[in-house]
């Protein structure tokens, strides 16, 4: 067990980590690339413990060392004890959680991996609002999705806000980031799968007509709240579906969609 050190010092270098964190395109620069990403407050930091992820630090008030006592125990990570105005000049908020700490990240898993033993995943194509990623993985976790497939370009799960929206649930839920969108597609395919996209073209069927097929595998496919999917998604999906709405209203946010399509086609007994 390493014991708290204080640091009073805001440019000290153990605190690297730490820096900036308000600063979202250099923290999406340099999270990944340093292999580590952020967890905040104690619920986050526990959930992101007991799914396997290592820490590499933790930054504590005073006021917070007696509560993760157990976890500080557990670990071999340096603890550094800091004044809630230090980590304020270090972060660049009011850190009023009182716990971050420093993650490290695991090697992705292959798409294959995830998609042998699912039967429900859902695919996310360039959602780039870390909220909304990270409330989809709330969503996923809640309603039973066995994984989550990314596209390039979509948000990072594990940034600082999508952690915190989705109460750590974004480390329930096995997911990856996939390399060479559409063309993917064809893996879910060729895994069984029957892709579904949610849209509002013409040839859409209802959530309800989809849910009662009860596929057997089923990938459900999401895109931005303005565009929606992708022209290439769109003509590789084997059913285009649509939530019925009244009121004028033609669409909800990606995260409300999400929970209302894992609910509607929970796999149920043949």
């Amino acid at each position: 067990m390493a014991e708290p050190v204080l640091v009073t010092d805001p440019g000290d270098p153990r605190l690297h980590d730490y820096t900036d964190l308000t600063d979202v395109a250099l923290r999406r620069r340099r999270e990944p690339a340093e292999g580590l990403f952020i967890a905040e407050g104690e619920k986050v930091i526990r959930r992101a413990g007991d799914a396997g992820y290592a820490m590499r630090s933790m930054l504590l008030s005073a006021k917070w060392v007696d509560v993760m006592r157990d976890v500080i125990e557990r670990s071999d990570a340096p603890v550094y004890l800091v004044e809630p105005d230090l980590a304020e000049q270090v972060t660049g908020y009011h850190v009023h959680r009182g716990a971050l700490a420093a993650m490290a990240r695991k090697a992705p898993a292959a798409p294959a991996d995830l998609l042998a033993g699912a039967r429900r995943v859902a695919v996310f194509e360039d959602i780039v609002d870390h909220a909304n990623v990270g409330a989809a993985f709330r969503n996923a976790a809640a309603l039973g999705v066995d994984a989550v497939l990314l596209t390039p370009r979509c948000a990072d799960p594990l940034y600082r806000r999508s952690v915190k929206v989705s109460m750590g649930n974004v480390f329930q839920v096995p997911w990856t980031r996939l390399k060479s969108w559409p063309h993917d597609i064809e893996t879910l395919r060729s895994a069984g799968f029957t892709v579904a996209a949610l849209c509002l073209s013409d040839r859409a069927i209802t959530l309800d007509a989809l849910a009662a097929r009860n596929p057997d595998r089923l990938a459900l496919l999401f895109g931005t709240e303005g565009d929606g999917l992708t022209p290439g998604a769109l003509a590789a999906a084997d059913e285009h579906v649509r939530i019925p709405m009244d009121a004028g209203v033609d669409s909800l946010n990606v995260a409300a969609a999400s929970a209302v399509a894992f609910y509607a086609t929970r796999p149920r007994p043949a």
